[in-house]
């Protein structure tokens, strides 16, 4: 069965075949149909589809999608690039804005930010297929070989960067460009962060974030030092000492509890460690899912959590929302994807106590109501019945910070990423003003990087 979702999906899903076994159970579809549910969500235009779709630019002299963009890329250049048969080119414009431009081609919700913003889409409803071009240009430079970046002359001076996810990624490659040495840490075995770990395999296949990385690190002066765990075997003072600047994208690893009783269930699990353990398996098949299963929260996690949960097979999937749908997290887009793939959205429920014995077998949820803001449990309940809960309800920062200032669990940071210590700037999701998207995270690790710059040369001097 294929299901699209306007113009932008062309994504088929076979679930029809599942095996319905009660519990968590691996191989509920056969290797080949999870392989074919998990193609790209977006498929790459061809240089026809880009040419005809970069003719419906109005190019517009003061572009609206520009200002949405938090990047601030260039778009009515890059597409007009793309139209005149200069594709390098235009993901040269794109990379000099966004050096993870091509993750962002693919992760970004572009629904919610330059696409929402298009001229065309306020007068047709139809906007420009932005995404899918940045994705074209963004890819032909990389599938040439090329970068079309240089170092300036070596400084001497050294920066550490605490985390290689996109923050710390863009805001290493910027320093490298002016010429310093750049050394990040990660906790994990690979780079890239939520990138790597952290997004539904659908929206990045191929290996793509990793040849990304390689081919970022052509610029040269960045090495990466993984199994850096901050407070276990690196800490901040001594890396204050060694670095002549530090810049933190530490993320937010920390998962947040539920707080009912129940929790601690074997089948009670973090949506987070879900999506990361597919990710990182060849053959998804063999990840056990329930026939029956609960995500609770509404942000893209939730989301992504419980699409590919279908994707494996699994029979009844619900995302469970304490508020309204129009307060959810994930965009509008998201949302329809889900339910498009047979995911029940159940808003204004709150979860109460999951029961059952060493395994959660059901979950029981009060209906809830806003009024003035404040959300108000109603006595009604239901219960549904699960075999399998997944825990999508918000991050934290899991890292001791010594002495930076926090606000709201996030680190404060001023316009240009300084932290309240001296010497460290700090950006991406772990940061105040971050957005948990890939692409404010960019944004705030090369504007870091500039600042960063700016403040050694000027000392140097």
């Amino acid at each position: 069965m294929c299901i699209c979702y306007g113009e932008k999906l062309n994504w088929s899903i076979n679930v029809s075949q599942a095996n319905t076994t009660k519990g968590i159970v691996a191989n509920r579809l056969s290797s080949e149909q999870v392989e074919n549910n998990f193609t790209d969500l977006h498929p790459p235009l061809s240089e026809h589809e880009a040419l005809m779709a970069s003719d419906r630019c109005y190019f517009c002299y003061d572009a609206p999608c520009v200002t949405a963009c938090p990047t601030a890329i260039d778009i009515p250049l890059f597409i007009r690039q793309i139209m005149t048969g200069t594709a390098n080119a235009s993901g040269k414009t794109i990379l000099s804005q966004n050096i993870l431009g091509g993750m962002c081609a693919r992760v970004c919700p572009t629904e919610t930010l330059c696409e929402q913003a298009c001229v065309r889409e306020a007068s047709e409803g139809k906007p420009v297929e932005i995404g899918r071009l940045q994705r074209f240009a963004t890819d032909s430079v990389m599938e040439v070989g090329l970068h079309p970046f240089s170092r300036s002359p070596e400084t001497g001076l050294k920066i550490g960067v605490i985390g290689a996810g996109p923050a710390g990624l863009a805001c290493a490659h910027r320093l490298a460009t002016h010429g310093h040495a750049v050394t990040i840490f990660d906790k994990n075995k690979k780079a890239g962060g939520l990138n790597e770990y952290g997004i539904a395999a659908y929206k990045s296949v191929d290996n793509f974030a990793q040849k990304e990385i390689d081919w970022l690190l052509e610029i040269g002066g960045i090495e990466i030092k993984s199994n850096c765990i901050l407070n276990e075997n690196i800490f901040l003072d001594d890396l204050k000492t060694e670095y002549n600047a530090l810049f933190l994208g530490v993320g937010l690893a920390g998962v947040n509890e539920l707080s009912v009783p129940g929790t601690d269930k074997n089948n009670v699990l973090d949506a987070v460690k879900f999506i990361e353990e597919l990710r990182q398996n060849d053959n998804k098949a063999t990840i056990p899912i329930g026939r029956k299963i609960a995500v609770i929260g509404g942000g893209m996690t939730a989301v992504d959590a419980a699409v590919q949960s279908k994707l494996l097979g699994a029979d009844e999937v619900s995302i469970v929302y304490r508020r309204e749908r129009s307060k959810m997290g994930a965009s509008k887009f998201e949302q329809d994807l889900a339910t498009s793939k047979g995911v029940r959205i159940i808003e204004n429920a709150s979860p109460v106590e999951i029961s059952g014995t060493e395994d959660a077998s059901s979950i029981k949820f009060a209906h809830t109501r806003s009024s003035n803001g404040v959300l108000e449990i109603q006595s009604e309940e239901f219960e549904l019945e699960v075999d399998q809960i997944f825990k999508a309800i918000g991050q934290s920062i899991d890292s001791e910070l010594g002495n930076l200032k926090l606000k709201n669990g996030k680190i404060i940071i001023d316009q240009e990423g300084r932290t309240s210590v001296d010497g460290i700037w700090a950006g991406g999701d772990c940061a105040e003003g971050g957005e948990d998207l890939t692409v404010t995270a960019v944004a705030q690790g090369r504007d870091a990087a500039e600042s960063i710059n700016n403040s050694l040369i000027s000392d140097k001097q």
